[in-house]
């Protein structure tokens, strides 16, 4: 079973967590099913960037993104090379290390 390594966030995770995922389970959801709230505000339907993460270890094994996706990582706060929306990267067999990014642009955190 694949591991998920979050890196410390300050609101979302201060003492970092790693967490199993299951193949195909996307990045947000392990996260949600770990207590790890990562912002989501359109449902998880591609819609926005509120679930912007970076992959730091094993980008290459998650599957290519659709343009959809592409489309809105380019409104995404701190755009990275490896940056992906975590409501559309589904695990595969290797384990991950995801960083949350410090900021998104909702204008509107319910959690806060």
């Amino acid at each position: 079973m694949p591991q998920i390594v979050f890196l410390p966030h300050a609101d979302h995770c201060p003492e970092g967590a790693v967490v199993d995922a299951q193949p195909g389970e996307t990045v947000l959801d392990a996260a949600l099913r770990n207590g790890i709230d990562i912002e989501h505000a359109c449902e998880k339907s591609c819609a926005c960037t509120t679930c912007h993460v970076v992959i730091r270890e094993g980008f290459a094994s998650l599957k290519a993104s659709d343009e959809l996706e592409d489309d809105m990582l380019d409104k995404a706060w701190g755009l990275e090379p490896t940056s992906r929306l975590s409501c559309q990267a589904a695990v595969a067999d290797i384990d991950l290390v995801v960083e949350i990014p410090k900021y998104t642009i909702n204008q509107v955190s319910e959690g806060h």
